[in-house]
C-alpha cells in the first residue's frame, strides 16, 4: 500500500507541475485548486463508492486491472515490451490501458486499483486543460473556457468513470486531443501539430479503435480549411491525397479499415444489440433485426436517455442528474453553433462532423441505456465546446483577433498546440 501511496504523491506532484507548464500563471493559480480538488474527488469516490460497496456498479473496471496483472506477470518472464493481442489473445484492442495500469501494477508488485486511480484522475485533469485550450481555439472567451474546465472536472459521469480502471477518460483525452490539434492546425499550420497526432492515433488505436475512424474526416477537412500557413496550398492538397491513399491502403483485407468496419457491424448485428440489451437499462427497439430502422427514436435515446420517468440501477437514476447538465450543455451548443455559423463556419463544421456520424453511428447500436451513457462521453465533450462560444460575451472573431487572447501568458507545455496559435 505504500507504494500506492507514493504513486499518488507522484502523479498529484506532476498534476501541479502540468498546470504551471501548460496554463498562464494567472489561470494556473485558479485552476489548480480545481483540478486538485477533483483529482481528491476521484480518489474518494474509488474508495468510498466504487470500492466501498456504496453502490454495485463496474465490471470493464475490474477487467482491465485483471489484464494489467497478466501483463506484468508477461514482463517478468518475457522483459518489458508493449504486449498486444498478439502476445496476450484476450487484451484484443484494450492494449494501451492494460499496459499503462500493468507499469503500476508492476511497481507495486501485485494489484493497485487505488494507485491505478491516481493514475486516471490524472488523465482526467489532463483532459480538464485540454478542453480549456481547445475552447480558446474554437472562439470561447477565457471566463468561458474557464467555466468549461470546472463543468468538465466535475461532470457527474465523467467523474464516475474516471474514478476507477475505467478506460473511457483516457479514450476522451485521446480524441480531444486529436480533435484540438486538428482545429488548431486549421487556423495556423505547424508540421509539429501534425506529427503529434501519429502517436495519439496509434494509442487511439489500442484503446477503441473506432474512435480513429470517427476522427478521421474532421482531421482530414482540417488540413483542407488551413487558414494560415508557411506552406503552399498544393502541398495541403497533396498532404489530403496523400491520406485518402493510405486509407485505401489500409482498406486491403486485415487492414485497419477492414479491422473497424468489423467492428461496427459486430456492434450493428442483432445478436450484439440483444446481448446488450440484456439488464435492467437494455432498450429493445421494433427495427425487425435492422439496425438503421427506427433511427429517430434511437437517436433520441442516443442523445438525450436516460429520461426523467425511466426506471433502472442507483447509478442510472444519479445519471439523471448528469443529464440535466448535459440538456443545458445541449441547449448552450445550439446557441454557440449558431455564433460560429456567423463567424467561423469552418470550425463549426469540423465539430459538428464529429458529433453528427458518432451520434448516428451509436444510434445504429443503442441498445443499452448505461452502455450509451459511457460511449457518448467524447461527444459530449466535443458539443460542451460549443455550448463555451456561447457562455462567452465576445464573439468568436473579435476575441480571436482581439489582444485579450493574443496578449494571455501561454508557454508551450502540455497543451501547447494552442500556444503558438494564440500568439499568431
Amino acid at each position: 500500500m505504500s507504494v500506492q501511496f507514493l504513486i499518488v504523491v507522484v502523479t498529484t506532484a506532476a498534476l501541479v507541475l502540468i498546470v504551471r507548464a501548460a496554463l498562464g500563471a494567472s489561470v494556473a493559480r485558479r485552476a489548480l485548486p480545481v483540478l486538485l480538488l477533483a483529482y481528491g474527488a476521484r480518489l474518494l469516490v474509488h474508495v468510498l463508492v466504487l470500492r466501498g460497496s456504496l453502490i454495485h456498479y463496474g465490471g470493464d473496471n475490474f477487467w482491465y486491472e485483471m489484464k494489467a496483472v497478466e501483463v506484468a506477470a508477461y514482463w517478468r518472464n518475457e522483459g518489458f515490451q508493449f504486449v498486444t493481442a498478439e502476445q496476450i489473445p484476450s487484451l484484443s484492442f484494450a492494449a494501451v490501458p492494460c499496459n499503462l495500469f500493468a507499469i503500476v501494477v508492476y511497481l507495486c508488485g501485485g494489484p493497485a486499483p487505488f494507485a491505478c486511480t491516481g493514475v486516471v484522475a490524472l488523465i482526467a485533469c489532463l483532459l480538464c486543460i485540454v478542453m480549456y485550450r481547445f475552447a480558446l481555439i474554437v472562439g470561447a472567451d477565457e471566463r468561458a473556457a474557464f467555466l468549461l474546465l470546472v463543468v468538465t472536472a466535475f461532470m457527474p459521469a465523467f467523474l464516475l468513470h474516471t474514478s476507477d480502471t475505467f478506460k473511457d477518460g483516457l479514450n476522451v483525452l485521446l480524441v480531444v486531443s486529436c480533435l484540438a490539434l486538428a482545429a488548431s492546425n486549421a487556423q495556423r499550420f505547424d508540421v509539429r501539430r501534425l506529427l503529434a497526432l501519429g502517436p495519439l492515433l496509434w494509442a487511439l488505436w489500442y484503446v477503441r479503435p473506432y474512435m480513429v475512424a470517427m476522427c478521421a474526416v474532421p482531421l482530414v477537412l482540417s488540413s483542407a480549411v488551413v487558414r494560415r500557413s508557411p506552406l503552399p496550398r498544393p502541398l495541403h492538397i497533396a498532404l489530403i491525397v496523400s491520406v485518402l491513399a493510405a486509407l485505401f491502403v489500409m482498406s486491403a483485407d486485415g487492414g485497419p479499415v477492414e479491422i473497424m468496419q468489423g467492428q461496427l457491424e459486430y456492434g450493428q448485428s442483432e445478436f450484439a444489440r440483444r446481448a446488450n440489451a440484456d439488464g435492467g437499462s437494455g432498450v429493445i427497439f421494433d427495427d425487425g433485426g435492422n439496425a438503421w430502422n427506427a433511427i429517430a427514436p434511437k437517436l433520441l435515446y442516443t442523445l438525450l436517455a436516460p429520461f426523467p420517468w425511466m426506471g433502472g440501477s442507483v447509478v442510472l437514476q444519479l445519471g439523471k442528474v448528469d443529464m440535466l447538465v448535459w440538456y443545458f450543455i445541449l441547449y448552450s451548443a445550439f446557441r454557440g453553433g449558431r455564433r460560429l455559423w456567423r463567424d467561423d463556419r469552418a470550425m463549426l463544421v469540423i465539430l459538428l462532423l464529429f458529433i453528427v456520424p458518432g451520434l448516428i453511428t451509436y444510434a445504429t447500436t443503442m441498445a443499452n441505456v448505461g452502455l450509451i451513457f459511457r460511449q457518448r462521453m467524447p461527444i459530449v465533450m466535443v458539443t460542451s465546446l460549443l455550448a463555451a462560444v456561447a457562455w462567452s460575451r465576445t464573439r468568436p472573431g473579435r476575441q480571436r483577433n482581439g489582444k485579450d487572447i493574443a496578449t494571455q501568458e501561454s508557454p508551450d507545455g502540455i497543451g501547447g498546440f494552442a500556444s503558438s496559435n494564440l500568439r499568431a
